[in-house]
């Protein structure tokens, strides 16, 4: 057999720095490479397989659909699609679900449907979004036009028109880039890829006032946040406030690939037959798994167990920051956690490789920390033990 190293790189486009490892099995929070050596995974996919890897009530879910019916297409009714976005908006603030395939198609219809919403409402040339500095929101054209981050944008130019970026955590920094033609405010509750930065804890009751004294959209891009990830199943709950429009995508189907745009009733009703559609989105494969995935991630108990494992992967993380001084910061919610360190990230995610225990770094030197759910203290003991090893040798 040719080694897949190199089948991948004359096959597939170079579209990622690859790490030299590859995987072939999974269950929970381990993985196995092609090798036989073990992994503890601390990144879940980036953010994805929030119930862990083949987890046996998602595994029925897709077997069964798999046995039954795989699509159809949109443009007939299918049961278990329904049934997820009524459980969505049972569980939510919102009364309709869009359903894509990823979180970019999930942002790109959210866009749409402000510039749509703005369109019916106020008429043409108000179609202005307001994002933040550091954000993230996919890799379409639109999408990457509406993350704050240059090094996305470069080579890609012209941008979409129509987005600015602002100072997050800053209200101030909204109001004043407000003008005639803005119709929404999109925002991550966390900033995942941008280094996982968190609001004070008025930012977002401020700005849900301001959307709602100027008129215009909130959009919650909860992707990386939602389900689960902060504590809570979705990230707004912990802030007191509710938006017009979110966007889910990663954990929602537990590693198969789906996104969904909620939205309040009045905000939906911009979007009527002809103005958005996708021919994959919510197909009953994908929404059985979603909806195995969802019936587990809401429970109440296991929320509790996602808080206080969090609690308990934040204080140790804290006792290394005591230890060791080019850590700069421990911050985080539920098991979205990250240490802020002041030299680059990057060689001490190749050194947990080594170790057994996967992880990675994001905005150079936030080293991230996203487990499966379903992990617990002796997982998070194992992660401090394998960091504390790697740190040690740094100091000497």
């Amino acid at each position: 057999m040719r080694d897949i190293k190199q089948q991948c790189h004359e096959n597939i486009f170079n579209t990622y720095t690859r790490t030299p490892v590859a995987f072939v099995k999974g269950d929970g929070c381990r993985l196995w490479d092609d090798s036989g050596k073990e992994y503890l995974d601390f990144l879940a996919g980036i953010a994805v397989c929030n119930l862990g890897h083949c987890h046996p009530a998602v595994t029925r879910a897709i077997a069964s659909s798999a046995e039954e019916l795989v699509h159809v297409s949109n443009l007939f009714y299918t049961y278990p699609q329904v049934e997820l976005a009524a459980e969505l908006t049972r569980l939510s603030f919102a009364d309709k679900v869009f359903f894509s395939n990823s979180g970019a198609e999930a942002n790109e219809a959210a866009i749409k449907l402000a510039r749509k919403y703005s369109w019916d409402h106020f008429g043409p040339g108000r179609f202005h979004i307001i994002t933040m500095k550091n954000s993230f929101h996919g890799r379409t054209l639109a999408t990457l036009s509406a993350t704050g981050q240059s090094k996305v944008h470069n080579g890609f130019e012209p941008l979409v028109e129509g987005f600015t970026y602002v100072d997050f955590n800053s209200i101030e920094a909204v109001d004043a880039a407000i003008t005639d033609k803005t119709c929404a405010v999109l925002v991550e509750p966390v900033q995942g890829e941008g280094g996982l930065n968190f609001a004070s804890p008025w930012y977002f009751r401020e700005l849900r006032a301001l959307c709602v004294k100027k008129n215009l959209l909130l959009i919650f891009d909860e992707v990386q946040s939602g389900l689960g990830r902060t504590g809570s199943l979705f990230a707004y709950e912990q802030e007191g406030i509710t938006p017009d429009v979110m966007t889910l995508a990663k954990a929602l189907a537990n590693g198969l690939p789906m996104g969904a745009m909620l939205a309040t009733e009045e905000a939906a009703k911009a979007f009527v037959p002809g103005t958005h559609a996708t021919t994959f989105g919510g197909g009953p494969l994908v929404a059985n798994a979603a909806l195995a995935t969802l019936g587990i991630l809401s429970n109440p108990d296991f929320l509790n167990g996602v808080r206080e494992t969090g609690a308990y992967l934040h204080s140790r993380l804290g006792e290394l920051k005591q230890r060791y001084p080019f850590i700069k910061e421990v911050r985080g919610r539920g098991l979205m956690m990250g240490i802020e360190l002041d030299i680059p990230g990057a060689p001490f995610v190749s050194k947990c490789l080594d170790a057994g225990v996967i992880i990675n770094c994001t905005h150079e030197t936030v080293l991230r920390f996203v487990p499966p759910l379903i992990a617990g203290r002796p997982e998070v003991d194992r992660l401090i033990d394998v960091l504390n090893g790697i740190f040690e040798r740094e100091v000497k």
